[in-house]
């Protein structure tokens, strides 16, 4: 059974926040923080994982994404220090 996940990356505490969603984590947080995307996360610094969902399937993974995305910027950063008040990267606990 496949996972998907819906995922919030941050430049720095209370910085620049991007809302995604994959159905591989590691590569495509891999890939924000070596800047190999093309477009906002690169052109922003947005590095730092710093939230993450997991969902049963691709349409809620996305749904919850669009959803967040329509949040206010206050939602989102509650969301973020709800589960990772430090804003800590937590990069290196999914490649464990």
């Amino acid at each position: 059974m496949k996972t998907y996940y819906v995922y919030i990356m941050a430049s720095k505490r209370n910085g620049t926040i991007y809302v995604g969603s994959t159905s591989n984590l590691v590569r495509r947080a891999y890939e924000h923080r070596q800047g190999l995307v093309e477009g906002f996360t690169k052109r922003y610094n947005v590095k730092r994982l710093v939230c993450f969902e997991e969902t049963p399937n691709a349409r809620a993974a996305v749904q919850r994404e669009r959803t967040i995305k329509h949040w206010s910027r206050a939602w989102k950063i509650a969301l973020i220090e709800k589960a990772n008040p430090y804003w800590r990267d937590l990069y290196d606990d999914i490649v464990q």
